[in-house]
């Protein structure tokens, strides 16, 4: 069995971003680059079900030379080899999906792991239209997972509760916190991570559906304010939420 963990090099959350004087980029000096935290229980999954049924567990990323540091990251937690679609300028997600599809169609591949969304652009979309490409199913947000066979059963987390799902090979699944713990690597995971395999391929970009304009930094919050100490406060503030918030 061939399982695909897709993953993603992205800034890390505490970091500090700047825009570049295109406004179209992010400045990368100083910004320090992590695995996406939501792809961690995807590879984890991904290791879990290898380690239950056997195979290989192979890690694609989409991305610049950077994105080796992730792949390695993957290795060492236990991921058999890598595969680097190599691009330098950013794609939008149908590109990311197209890269993505092909090459998990090459290796004919019938389970493939992704988080359920990448923290620096948020679009919570890149496994759905994979899975639609290849014509795979697809169950998003799962937080309980299980195969048997041919057959997975999962739960799918959604708002106020969570759907409880039955569906075949082949499939797409993207992760969501509450899945699992992701293991750390290994001093012994991360020296073998040192001899596996990570293959660098440089693909042509798909035409981009869309086009970035451009780039800005949220607006600032006003400063708050205190308008009062005791209960005699609360009628000033139950007026302005209604009449200058407008929240109520």
């Amino acid at each position: 069995m061939k399982i695909v963990v897709c993953v993603n090099h992205v800034p890390d959350t505490a970091t500090k971003i700047k825009l570049s004087k295109d406004e179209k980029t992010i400045d990368s000096a100083g910004v320090s680059y992590v695995i996406n935290p939501y792809d961690e229980f995807a590879v984890e999954e991904a290791i879990k079900t290898k380690e239950k049924f056997g195979g290989e567990v192979i890690a694609i990323s989409v991305g610049p030379d950077q994105n080796k540091e992730t792949i390695r990251k993957v290795l060492a937690m236990g991921a058999d080899e890598g595969i680097h679609l190599k691009v330098e300028t950013p794609l939008d997600s149908f590109g990311v999906a197209k890269l993505l599809a092909d090459e998990i169609k090459n290796l004919n591949s019938e389970i493939i792991f992704f988080g359920k969304q990448s923290v620096d652009y948020d679009n919570s979309i890149i496994g759905q239209l994979t899975a639609t490409i290849l014509d795979y199913n697809c169950i998003s947000n799962c937080v309980v997972f299980t195969l048997e066979s041919n057959t997975v059963n999962a739960e799918s987390e959604i708002e106020g509760g969570r759907e409880v799902i039955e569906s075949e090979l082949p499939i797409v699944i993207t992760t969501q916190k509450g899945l699992n713990e992701p293991r750390y690597p290994t001093l012994k995971g991360i020296m073998a991570a040192k001899k596996k395999p990570i293959t660098e391929k440089l693909v042509n970009q798909p035409e981009p559906k869309l086009e970035l304009i451009k780039l800005k930094n949220p607006p600032e919050k006003n400063p708050g304010r205190i308008i009062g100490s005791d209960a005699s406060a609360v009628t000033e503030l139950v007026k302005l939420l209604k009449e200058e918030a407008k929240v109520i």
